[in-house]
Protein backbone atom coordinates (compact mmCIF):
# COMPACT_ATOMS: atom_id res chain seq x y z
CA UNK A 1 0.00 0.00 0.00
CA UNK A 2 3.03 2.35 0.66
CA UNK A 3 4.03 2.29 -2.46
CA UNK A 4 0.68 2.68 -4.29
CA UNK A 5 0.66 5.90 -6.04
CA UNK A 6 -2.26 8.27 -4.80
CA UNK A 7 -4.26 11.24 -7.06
CA UNK A 8 -7.18 13.32 -7.01
CA UNK A 9 -10.14 13.24 -9.10
CA UNK A 10 -8.51 15.80 -11.34
CA UNK A 11 -4.68 14.03 -11.28
CA UNK A 12 -3.03 16.01 -8.30
CA UNK A 13 -0.69 14.07 -6.64
CA UNK A 14 -1.07 13.46 -3.08
CA UNK A 15 1.74 12.41 -0.90
CA UNK A 16 1.47 10.29 2.70
CA UNK A 17 1.52 13.90 4.63
CA UNK A 18 2.11 17.61 3.55
CA UNK A 19 4.09 19.94 5.39
CA UNK A 20 4.79 23.76 5.23
CA UNK A 21 7.65 22.42 2.91
CA UNK A 22 4.68 21.52 0.30
CA UNK A 23 3.65 25.48 0.28
CA UNK A 24 7.20 26.99 -0.29
CA UNK A 25 6.10 28.59 -3.75
CA UNK A 26 2.67 29.69 -1.99
CA UNK A 27 3.71 32.58 -0.05
CA UNK A 28 0.92 34.66 1.87
CA UNK A 29 -1.80 32.50 1.34
CA UNK A 30 -2.68 31.38 4.75
CA UNK A 31 -2.32 35.17 5.62
CA UNK A 32 -4.84 36.38 3.77
CA UNK A 33 -8.01 38.13 5.06
CA UNK A 34 -11.46 36.63 4.39
CA UNK A 35 -13.15 39.96 2.51
CA UNK A 36 -10.50 41.24 1.02
CA UNK A 37 -8.68 40.45 -2.41
CA UNK A 38 -8.36 37.97 -4.12
CA UNK A 39 -11.03 36.46 -1.27
CA UNK A 40 -9.42 32.76 -1.25
CA UNK A 41 -10.40 32.79 2.29
CA UNK A 42 -14.10 33.97 1.53
CA UNK A 43 -16.36 36.69 -0.30
CA UNK A 44 -17.24 38.41 3.15
CA UNK A 45 -15.35 39.21 6.49
CA UNK A 46 -17.80 37.23 8.63
CA UNK A 47 -19.39 34.92 6.46
CA UNK A 48 -21.51 32.55 7.50
CA UNK A 49 -21.23 34.19 11.13
CA UNK A 50 -23.29 37.18 9.54
CA UNK A 51 -25.89 35.22 8.24
CA UNK A 52 -26.20 31.30 6.78
CA UNK A 53 -26.07 30.27 2.83
CA UNK A 54 -29.71 30.35 0.90
CA UNK A 55 -30.64 26.99 1.27
CA UNK A 56 -32.42 26.11 -2.14
CA UNK A 57 -34.17 22.95 -2.78
CA UNK A 58 -34.66 22.63 -6.95
CA UNK A 59 -38.77 22.46 -7.76
CA UNK A 60 -40.91 22.09 -10.55
CA UNK A 61 -42.51 19.10 -11.99
CA UNK A 62 -46.24 18.11 -13.04
CA UNK A 63 -47.71 21.21 -13.65
CA UNK A 64 -47.82 25.10 -12.15
CA UNK A 65 -50.59 24.15 -9.45
CA UNK A 66 -48.58 21.43 -8.30
CA UNK A 67 -45.37 23.43 -8.22
CA UNK A 68 -46.83 26.40 -6.68
CA UNK A 69 -47.95 23.28 -3.42
CA UNK A 70 -43.86 22.30 -3.36
CA UNK A 71 -42.81 25.82 -3.22
CA UNK A 72 -45.29 25.98 0.02
CA UNK A 73 -44.72 23.23 1.07
CA UNK A 74 -40.51 24.00 1.24
CA UNK A 75 -41.36 27.53 2.16
CA UNK A 76 -43.20 25.88 5.30
CA UNK A 77 -40.17 23.81 6.30
CA UNK A 78 -37.63 26.85 6.21
CA UNK A 79 -36.33 27.02 2.86
CA UNK A 80 -34.87 30.26 2.75
CA UNK A 81 -35.16 30.74 -1.94
CA UNK A 82 -36.80 29.21 -4.13
CA UNK A 83 -35.69 27.38 -7.07
CA UNK A 84 -37.39 26.22 -10.83
CA UNK A 85 -36.92 23.68 -12.88
CA UNK A 86 -38.86 23.79 -16.53
CA UNK A 87 -39.61 20.56 -18.47
CA UNK A 88 -37.92 19.94 -21.45
CA UNK A 89 -41.04 21.76 -23.84
CA UNK A 90 -39.93 24.97 -22.31
CA UNK A 91 -36.48 24.88 -21.88
CA UNK A 92 -36.66 24.59 -25.98
CA UNK A 93 -39.01 26.88 -26.61
CA UNK A 94 -42.15 24.46 -27.27
CA UNK A 95 -45.61 25.29 -26.30
CA UNK A 96 -47.01 22.67 -24.31
CA UNK A 97 -49.65 21.66 -27.44
CA UNK A 98 -46.84 21.43 -29.95
CA UNK A 99 -46.42 17.89 -31.23
CA UNK A 100 -43.08 17.55 -30.45
CA UNK A 101 -44.26 18.17 -26.76
CA UNK A 102 -45.95 15.33 -26.55
CA UNK A 103 -44.61 13.06 -23.77
CA UNK A 104 -42.64 15.67 -21.76
CA UNK A 105 -44.99 18.13 -20.61
CA UNK A 106 -44.45 18.29 -16.72
CA UNK A 107 -41.84 15.29 -16.97
CA UNK A 108 -38.13 17.41 -15.96
CA UNK A 109 -39.71 20.60 -14.40
CA UNK A 110 -43.16 22.61 -14.87
CA UNK A 111 -44.13 23.56 -18.05
CA UNK A 112 -44.53 27.52 -18.93
CA UNK A 113 -46.32 28.25 -22.07
CA UNK A 114 -48.17 31.40 -20.90
CA UNK A 115 -48.84 34.10 -18.52
CA UNK A 116 -51.41 32.10 -17.03
CA UNK A 117 -48.94 29.45 -16.02
CA UNK A 118 -46.74 31.64 -14.33
CA UNK A 119 -48.67 33.22 -12.54
CA UNK A 120 -50.55 30.17 -11.23
CA UNK A 121 -46.48 29.09 -10.09
CA UNK A 122 -45.94 32.13 -7.65
CA UNK A 123 -49.93 32.55 -6.64
CA UNK A 124 -49.66 33.52 -3.16
CA UNK A 125 -45.59 34.01 -3.40
CA UNK A 126 -45.17 37.61 -2.64
CA UNK A 127 -41.87 38.16 -5.02
CA UNK A 128 -40.80 41.08 -3.13
CA UNK A 129 -40.32 38.35 -0.22
CA UNK A 130 -38.11 35.44 -1.83
CA UNK A 131 -35.04 35.46 -3.98
CA UNK A 132 -36.18 32.79 -7.27
CA UNK A 133 -33.13 31.14 -9.01
CA UNK A 134 -34.56 29.40 -12.89
CA UNK A 135 -32.62 27.13 -14.73
CA UNK A 136 -33.27 28.08 -17.91
CA UNK A 137 -31.06 29.02 -20.97
CA UNK A 138 -31.84 29.41 -24.38
CA UNK A 139 -35.61 30.92 -23.31
CA UNK A 140 -34.52 32.58 -19.91
CA UNK A 141 -35.16 36.34 -21.60
CA UNK A 142 -38.94 35.34 -21.98
CA UNK A 143 -39.16 33.36 -18.49
CA UNK A 144 -37.77 36.34 -16.77
CA UNK A 145 -40.35 38.86 -18.58
CA UNK A 146 -43.07 36.13 -17.61
CA UNK A 147 -41.59 36.39 -13.86
CA UNK A 148 -41.37 40.18 -13.98
CA UNK A 149 -44.65 40.81 -15.48
CA UNK A 150 -46.02 38.56 -12.88
CA UNK A 151 -44.46 40.85 -10.38
CA UNK A 152 -45.64 43.97 -11.54
CA UNK A 153 -49.23 42.24 -11.34
CA UNK A 154 -48.76 41.79 -7.67
CA UNK A 155 -47.76 45.55 -7.60
CA UNK A 156 -44.02 44.87 -7.03
CA UNK A 157 -41.53 46.74 -9.19
CA UNK A 158 -38.76 45.02 -11.06
CA UNK A 159 -36.51 46.55 -9.22
CA UNK A 160 -37.20 44.94 -6.28
CA UNK A 161 -36.93 41.40 -7.50
CA UNK A 162 -34.01 39.20 -6.42
CA UNK A 163 -33.16 36.40 -8.09
CA UNK A 164 -31.31 34.57 -10.92
CA UNK A 165 -31.44 33.17 -14.09
CA UNK A 166 -29.25 30.47 -15.68
CA UNK A 167 -29.06 31.59 -19.05
CA UNK A 168 -25.69 30.13 -19.48
CA UNK A 169 -25.75 29.12 -23.52
CA UNK A 170 -21.94 28.26 -24.13
CA UNK A 171 -21.99 25.24 -21.50
CA UNK A 172 -25.56 23.95 -23.64
CA UNK A 173 -23.18 23.87 -26.40
CA UNK A 174 -20.42 21.96 -24.38
CA UNK A 175 -22.54 19.42 -22.39
CA UNK A 176 -26.46 19.83 -22.07
CA UNK A 177 -28.01 20.50 -25.41
CA UNK A 178 -31.34 22.49 -24.89
CA UNK A 179 -30.12 25.58 -27.00
CA UNK A 180 -32.16 26.61 -30.04
CA UNK A 181 -30.37 29.52 -31.78
CA UNK A 182 -27.23 29.61 -33.03
CA UNK A 183 -24.15 30.86 -30.84
CA UNK A 184 -23.80 34.18 -32.21
CA UNK A 185 -27.84 35.97 -31.92
CA UNK A 186 -27.96 33.98 -28.32
CA UNK A 187 -24.99 35.50 -27.07
CA UNK A 188 -26.17 38.93 -28.25
CA UNK A 189 -29.85 37.36 -26.13
CA UNK A 190 -27.17 37.00 -22.70
CA UNK A 191 -25.76 40.19 -23.62
CA UNK A 192 -29.47 42.17 -23.93
CA UNK A 193 -30.70 40.37 -20.25
CA UNK A 194 -27.48 41.47 -18.66
CA UNK A 195 -28.01 45.07 -19.95
CA UNK A 196 -31.74 45.49 -19.01
CA UNK A 197 -31.19 44.06 -15.81
CA UNK A 198 -28.64 46.40 -15.13
CA UNK A 199 -30.68 49.09 -15.81
CA UNK A 200 -34.30 47.78 -14.89
CA UNK A 201 -33.73 44.72 -12.59
CA UNK A 202 -30.63 46.40 -10.55
CA UNK A 203 -31.08 42.78 -7.87
CA UNK A 204 -31.46 40.70 -10.13
CA UNK A 205 -28.41 38.24 -11.46
CA UNK A 206 -29.38 37.80 -15.22
CA UNK A 207 -26.56 35.26 -15.67
CA UNK A 208 -25.25 32.54 -13.53
CA UNK A 209 -22.23 30.82 -15.19
CA UNK A 210 -22.46 27.27 -14.92
CA UNK A 211 -19.52 24.48 -14.48
CA UNK A 212 -22.12 22.49 -12.87
CA UNK A 213 -23.46 20.46 -15.97
CA UNK A 214 -20.06 20.14 -18.06
CA UNK A 215 -19.11 18.69 -13.95
CA UNK A 216 -22.05 15.65 -14.37
CA UNK A 217 -20.94 15.05 -18.35
CA UNK A 218 -17.23 14.21 -17.15
CA UNK A 219 -15.19 16.82 -16.70
CA UNK A 220 -12.78 16.99 -13.36
CA UNK A 221 -12.98 19.61 -11.03
CA UNK A 222 -9.86 21.71 -12.84
CA UNK A 223 -11.61 21.37 -16.11
CA UNK A 224 -14.87 22.71 -14.65
CA UNK A 225 -13.16 26.03 -13.27
CA UNK A 226 -11.50 26.63 -16.61
CA UNK A 227 -14.14 25.69 -18.74
CA UNK A 228 -16.45 27.77 -16.46
CA UNK A 229 -14.33 30.95 -16.38
CA UNK A 230 -13.39 30.62 -20.53
CA UNK A 231 -17.21 30.47 -20.82
CA UNK A 232 -17.44 34.11 -18.32
CA UNK A 233 -14.52 35.44 -20.17
CA UNK A 234 -16.42 35.36 -23.46
CA UNK A 235 -19.95 36.76 -21.96
CA UNK A 236 -17.73 39.60 -20.01
CA UNK A 237 -16.18 40.06 -23.69
CA UNK A 238 -19.78 40.37 -25.12
CA UNK A 239 -20.52 42.78 -22.74
CA UNK A 240 -17.95 45.14 -23.13
CA UNK A 241 -18.40 45.25 -26.77
CA UNK A 242 -21.66 46.58 -26.66
CA UNK A 243 -19.94 49.72 -24.45
CA UNK A 244 -21.43 48.24 -21.41
CA UNK A 245 -18.82 49.87 -18.30
CA UNK A 246 -17.39 46.36 -16.81
CA UNK A 247 -18.09 47.61 -13.30
CA UNK A 248 -21.77 48.11 -14.37
CA UNK A 249 -22.80 44.76 -14.72
CA UNK A 250 -20.06 42.45 -13.12
CA UNK A 251 -21.04 42.75 -9.90
CA UNK A 252 -24.39 40.65 -11.03
CA UNK A 253 -22.65 38.42 -12.38
CA UNK A 254 -22.67 34.38 -10.58
CA UNK A 255 -21.98 30.86 -10.83
CA UNK A 256 -23.04 27.65 -10.30
CA UNK A 257 -20.84 24.31 -9.31
CA UNK A 258 -21.24 21.08 -8.78
CA UNK A 259 -20.01 19.52 -5.35
CA UNK A 260 -18.87 15.50 -6.17
CA UNK A 261 -17.08 13.27 -3.61
CA UNK A 262 -13.95 14.02 -3.75
CA UNK A 263 -13.96 16.04 -0.33
CA UNK A 264 -10.54 18.18 0.15
CA UNK A 265 -10.71 18.84 -3.69
CA UNK A 266 -14.01 20.45 -3.89
CA UNK A 267 -13.33 22.34 -0.80
CA UNK A 268 -9.98 23.57 -2.50
CA UNK A 269 -11.93 23.81 -5.93
CA UNK A 270 -14.14 26.56 -4.15
CA UNK A 271 -10.97 28.55 -2.72
CA UNK A 272 -9.12 28.32 -5.62
CA UNK A 273 -12.18 29.66 -7.79
CA UNK A 274 -12.35 32.82 -5.95
CA UNK A 275 -8.88 33.69 -6.30
CA UNK A 276 -8.63 33.03 -10.15
CA UNK A 277 -11.71 35.21 -10.74
CA UNK A 278 -11.03 38.33 -8.55
CA UNK A 279 -7.62 37.99 -10.38
CA UNK A 280 -9.25 37.74 -13.85
CA UNK A 281 -11.59 40.88 -12.84
CA UNK A 282 -8.86 42.99 -11.69
CA UNK A 283 -5.71 42.22 -14.31
CA UNK A 284 -7.67 41.72 -17.60
CA UNK A 285 -10.56 43.70 -17.09
CA UNK A 286 -9.42 45.87 -14.56
CA UNK A 287 -12.87 46.40 -12.37
CA UNK A 288 -12.32 48.69 -9.80
CA UNK A 289 -15.38 48.16 -7.76
CA UNK A 290 -14.52 45.36 -5.43
CA UNK A 291 -17.86 43.87 -5.77
CA UNK A 292 -16.75 42.80 -9.71
CA UNK A 293 -14.35 40.70 -8.29
CA UNK A 294 -16.07 38.80 -6.14
CA UNK A 295 -17.10 35.06 -7.18
CA UNK A 296 -20.99 34.70 -5.92
CA UNK A 297 -21.38 31.14 -6.87
CA UNK A 298 -24.31 28.81 -5.88
CA UNK A 299 -23.14 24.79 -5.70
CA UNK A 300 -25.45 21.67 -5.72
CA UNK A 301 -24.43 18.27 -4.79
CA UNK A 302 -23.93 15.86 -7.52
CA UNK A 303 -26.78 14.36 -9.39
CA UNK A 304 -24.24 12.36 -11.04
CA UNK A 305 -22.74 10.82 -7.90
CA UNK A 306 -26.36 8.85 -6.35
CA UNK A 307 -26.72 5.83 -7.03
CA UNK A 308 -29.97 3.37 -7.90
CA UNK A 309 -29.22 1.20 -5.39
CA UNK A 310 -29.51 1.76 -2.16
CA UNK A 311 -30.87 4.83 -2.06
CA UNK A 312 -30.89 5.66 1.35
CA UNK A 313 -26.30 5.72 0.86
CA UNK A 314 -27.12 8.68 -0.86
CA UNK A 315 -28.23 10.93 2.01
CA UNK A 316 -24.81 10.36 3.21
CA UNK A 317 -23.44 10.96 0.09
CA UNK A 318 -25.29 14.38 -0.07
CA UNK A 319 -24.68 15.51 3.32
CA UNK A 320 -20.69 14.96 2.53
CA UNK A 321 -20.91 17.14 -0.63
CA UNK A 322 -22.61 19.67 1.25
CA UNK A 323 -20.50 19.73 3.78
CA UNK A 324 -17.71 20.62 1.37
CA UNK A 325 -19.19 23.24 -0.72
CA UNK A 326 -20.05 25.36 2.94
CA UNK A 327 -16.53 24.29 4.20
CA UNK A 328 -15.53 25.97 0.43
CA UNK A 329 -17.64 29.12 1.75
CA UNK A 330 -20.70 28.78 -1.51
CA UNK A 331 -23.38 31.67 -1.40
CA UNK A 332 -26.30 28.95 -1.90
CA UNK A 333 -26.86 25.74 -1.94
CA UNK A 334 -29.20 22.94 -3.32
CA UNK A 335 -28.81 19.29 -1.92
CA UNK A 336 -30.37 16.71 -3.99
CA UNK A 337 -32.74 13.97 -2.85
CA UNK A 338 -31.63 10.39 -1.62
CA UNK A 339 -34.52 9.31 -4.88
CA UNK A 340 -33.21 11.26 -8.01
CA UNK A 341 -31.32 8.75 -9.57
CA UNK A 342 -35.05 6.98 -9.86
CA UNK A 343 -37.60 10.09 -10.22
CA UNK A 344 -38.77 13.02 -9.34
CA UNK A 345 -38.00 13.37 -5.55
CA UNK A 346 -40.91 12.51 -2.94
CA UNK A 347 -41.98 15.28 -0.27
CA UNK A 348 -40.24 13.25 2.13
CA UNK A 349 -37.13 12.98 0.39
CA UNK A 350 -36.96 16.59 -0.52
CA UNK A 351 -37.40 17.66 3.37
CA UNK A 352 -34.48 15.64 4.63
CA UNK A 353 -32.19 17.02 1.70
CA UNK A 354 -33.81 20.65 3.32
CA UNK A 355 -32.79 19.28 6.59
CA UNK A 356 -29.61 18.32 6.01
CA UNK A 357 -28.50 21.79 5.40
CA UNK A 358 -30.47 22.86 8.41
CA UNK A 359 -28.20 20.59 10.37
CA UNK A 360 -24.58 21.64 8.89
CA UNK A 361 -25.97 24.99 9.58
CA UNK A 362 -27.36 24.90 12.92
CA UNK A 363 -25.37 22.02 14.37
CA UNK A 364 -22.18 21.47 13.15
CA UNK A 365 -20.13 24.52 14.17
CA UNK A 366 -18.77 24.92 10.79
CA UNK A 367 -20.43 27.94 10.64
CA UNK A 368 -18.73 29.62 13.84
CA UNK A 369 -15.42 31.01 12.19
CA UNK A 370 -14.14 31.67 8.67
CA UNK A 371 -12.86 29.50 6.48
CA UNK A 372 -12.17 26.87 9.23
CA UNK A 373 -10.16 24.94 6.44
CA UNK A 374 -7.41 27.42 5.88
CA UNK A 375 -3.97 27.05 6.50
CA UNK A 376 -4.27 22.90 6.13
CA UNK A 377 -1.09 22.17 4.56
CA UNK A 378 -3.25 19.97 2.41
CA UNK A 379 -6.19 22.26 1.30
CA UNK A 380 -3.69 24.71 0.76
CA UNK A 381 -1.46 22.80 -1.19
CA UNK A 382 -4.68 21.80 -3.87
CA UNK A 383 -5.87 25.15 -4.06
CA UNK A 384 -2.71 26.48 -5.21
CA UNK A 385 -2.63 23.28 -7.57
CA UNK A 386 -5.90 23.71 -8.91
CA UNK A 387 -5.34 27.41 -9.91
CA UNK A 388 -1.97 26.30 -11.83
CA UNK A 389 -3.74 23.58 -13.02
CA UNK A 390 -6.67 26.48 -14.24
CA UNK A 391 -4.48 28.70 -15.31
CA UNK A 392 -2.75 26.42 -17.82
CA UNK A 393 -6.15 25.70 -19.60
CA UNK A 394 -7.44 29.46 -19.76
CA UNK A 395 -3.94 30.33 -21.85
CA UNK A 396 -4.45 27.21 -24.32
CA UNK A 397 -8.06 28.21 -24.74
CA UNK A 398 -7.03 32.35 -25.16
CA UNK A 399 -4.45 31.02 -27.76
CA UNK A 400 -6.87 29.41 -30.10
CA UNK A 401 -9.02 32.38 -29.83
CA UNK A 402 -11.50 32.00 -26.87
CA UNK A 403 -14.34 30.16 -25.61
CA UNK A 404 -16.70 30.67 -28.93
CA UNK A 405 -13.92 29.62 -30.61
CA UNK A 406 -13.03 26.32 -28.25
CA UNK A 407 -16.76 25.41 -28.78
CA UNK A 408 -16.65 25.40 -32.72
CA UNK A 409 -13.50 22.99 -32.72
CA UNK A 410 -15.25 20.83 -29.97
CA UNK A 411 -12.22 20.91 -27.34
CA UNK A 412 -14.35 21.41 -24.25
CA UNK A 413 -16.11 18.50 -25.56
CA UNK A 414 -13.50 16.21 -26.12
CA UNK A 415 -11.57 16.87 -23.11
CA UNK A 416 -14.95 15.69 -21.23
CA UNK A 417 -15.45 13.16 -22.80
CA UNK A 418 -11.93 11.71 -22.18
CA UNK A 419 -12.01 12.54 -18.83
CA UNK A 420 -15.45 10.76 -19.02
CA UNK A 421 -14.25 7.44 -20.31
CA UNK A 422 -11.85 7.68 -17.82
CA UNK A 423 -14.25 7.52 -14.75
CA UNK A 424 -16.28 4.83 -16.36
CA UNK A 425 -13.27 2.24 -17.38
CA UNK A 426 -12.23 2.83 -13.53
CA UNK A 427 -15.53 1.87 -11.92
CA UNK A 428 -15.86 -1.11 -14.46
CA UNK A 429 -12.81 -2.27 -13.35
CA UNK A 430 -13.31 -1.66 -9.82
CA UNK A 431 -10.28 1.23 -9.18
CA UNK A 432 -13.23 3.35 -8.07
CA UNK A 433 -15.58 1.98 -5.40
CA UNK A 434 -18.98 3.08 -5.83
CA UNK A 435 -20.64 1.48 -2.73
CA UNK A 436 -23.71 -0.17 -3.66
CA UNK A 437 -22.78 -0.33 -6.86
CA UNK A 438 -19.39 -2.34 -7.24
CA UNK A 439 -18.68 -3.25 -3.73
CA UNK A 440 -21.00 -4.04 -0.69
CA UNK A 441 -23.88 -4.83 -3.09
CA UNK A 442 -26.98 -6.12 -1.41
CA UNK A 443 -29.06 -8.83 -3.07
CA UNK A 444 -32.30 -7.69 -1.81
CA UNK A 445 -32.24 -3.87 -2.47
CA UNK A 446 -35.93 -2.66 -2.11
CA UNK A 447 -37.09 0.42 -4.33
CA UNK A 448 -38.34 3.13 -2.44
CA UNK A 449 -41.80 4.85 -2.71
CA UNK A 450 -41.19 7.21 -6.01
CA UNK A 451 -42.90 10.33 -6.77
CA UNK A 452 -45.21 9.77 -10.08
CA UNK A 453 -46.36 12.04 -12.02
CA UNK A 454 -50.05 12.06 -13.03
CA UNK A 455 -50.60 11.63 -16.63
CA UNK A 456 -54.01 13.71 -16.44
CA UNK A 457 -51.80 16.87 -15.50
CA UNK A 458 -50.69 16.33 -19.48
CA UNK A 459 -54.36 16.60 -20.39
CA UNK A 460 -55.11 19.26 -18.02
CA UNK A 461 -52.20 21.50 -19.56
CA UNK A 462 -53.22 21.09 -22.84
CA UNK A 463 -56.59 22.14 -21.85
CA UNK A 464 -55.52 25.40 -20.42
CA UNK A 465 -53.11 26.29 -23.44
CA UNK A 466 -56.22 26.35 -25.35
CA UNK A 467 -58.56 28.12 -23.43
CA UNK A 468 -55.66 30.57 -23.06
CA UNK A 469 -54.91 30.94 -26.74
CA UNK A 470 -58.48 30.71 -27.17
CA UNK A 471 -59.37 34.22 -25.24
CA UNK A 472 -57.09 36.42 -26.10
CA UNK A 473 -56.62 39.26 -28.56
CA UNK A 474 -55.10 37.64 -31.78
CA UNK A 475 -54.39 41.41 -33.38
CA UNK A 476 -52.61 42.47 -30.00
CA UNK A 477 -50.58 39.39 -30.26
CA UNK A 478 -49.74 39.18 -33.84
CA UNK A 479 -48.80 43.10 -33.45
CA UNK A 480 -46.85 42.04 -31.02
CA UNK A 481 -44.92 39.70 -32.47
CA UNK A 482 -44.45 42.14 -35.51
CA UNK A 483 -42.38 44.13 -33.01
CA UNK A 484 -40.53 41.35 -31.87
CA UNK A 485 -39.29 40.04 -35.47
CA UNK A 486 -38.20 43.66 -36.84
CA UNK A 487 -36.37 44.35 -33.42
CA UNK A 488 -34.56 41.28 -33.67
CA UNK A 489 -33.96 41.68 -37.86
CA UNK A 490 -31.46 45.12 -36.46
CA UNK A 491 -28.80 44.03 -34.18
CA UNK A 492 -28.88 47.02 -32.25
CA UNK A 493 -32.04 46.69 -30.67
CA UNK A 494 -32.07 45.29 -27.63
CA UNK A 495 -34.63 42.31 -27.92
CA UNK A 496 -35.87 42.14 -23.68
CA UNK A 497 -38.36 45.43 -23.94
CA UNK A 498 -40.10 44.23 -26.90
CA UNK A 499 -40.06 40.39 -25.29
CA UNK A 500 -42.00 41.85 -22.73
CA UNK A 501 -44.12 43.91 -24.40
CA UNK A 502 -44.81 40.57 -26.14
CA UNK A 503 -45.49 38.46 -22.80
CA UNK A 504 -48.12 41.38 -21.83
CA UNK A 505 -50.03 40.89 -25.01
CA UNK A 506 -50.41 37.14 -24.29
CA UNK A 507 -48.27 35.98 -26.56
CA UNK A 508 -46.79 32.20 -25.95
CA UNK A 509 -43.39 31.27 -25.35
CA UNK A 510 -43.30 28.86 -28.49
CA UNK A 511 -44.37 31.71 -30.49
CA UNK A 512 -41.83 34.21 -29.32
CA UNK A 513 -39.18 31.54 -29.74
CA UNK A 514 -40.51 30.43 -33.23
CA UNK A 515 -40.61 34.44 -34.03
CA UNK A 516 -36.98 34.37 -33.29
CA UNK A 517 -36.19 31.25 -35.01
CA UNK A 518 -37.07 33.14 -37.65
CA UNK A 519 -35.04 35.78 -37.44
CA UNK A 520 -31.91 33.56 -36.28
CA UNK A 521 -32.37 30.62 -37.48
CA UNK A 522 -31.60 27.07 -35.45
CA UNK A 523 -28.47 26.01 -34.75
CA UNK A 524 -27.13 22.38 -36.02
CA UNK A 525 -24.49 21.09 -34.24
CA UNK A 526 -21.14 19.31 -36.40
CA UNK A 527 -21.35 15.57 -36.24
CA UNK A 528 -17.90 13.77 -36.14
CA UNK A 529 -16.91 10.38 -36.33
Amino acid sequence: MASETFKTDSNIPVKRVFTNKDLKNYDGIVEEEPGRYPYTRGLYPDMYRERLWTMRQYSGFGSAEETNKRFKFLLDHGQTGLSLAFDLPTQTGRDSDDPQSEGEIGRTGVPISSIKDMLTCFDGIPLDKVSTSMTINSTASTLLSLYITVAEKQGVSPDQLRGTTQNDILKEYIARNTYIYPPKPSMRLIGDMIEYCSKKVPQWYPISISGYHMREAGCNAVQELAFTFANAIEYINTCTSRGLNVDDFAPRLSFFFCCTMEFCEEIAKFRAARRIYAKIMKEQFHATNPKSQHLRFHVQTSGESLTAQQVDNNIVRVTTEALAAVLGGCQSLHTNSRDEALALPTEESVKIALRTQQIIGTETGVSKTVDPMGGSYYIEYLTAKIEEGVNQYLKKIEMMGGALVAVDKGFFQEEIRNNAYQLKKEIDENKRIIVGVNKYQDEHDVEPKINRIDPLLEQKQLANIKEFKSNRDKSKVDQALSQLQKAAEKDDNNLMPHIINAVKSYTTLGEISSTLRTVFGRYEPKISF
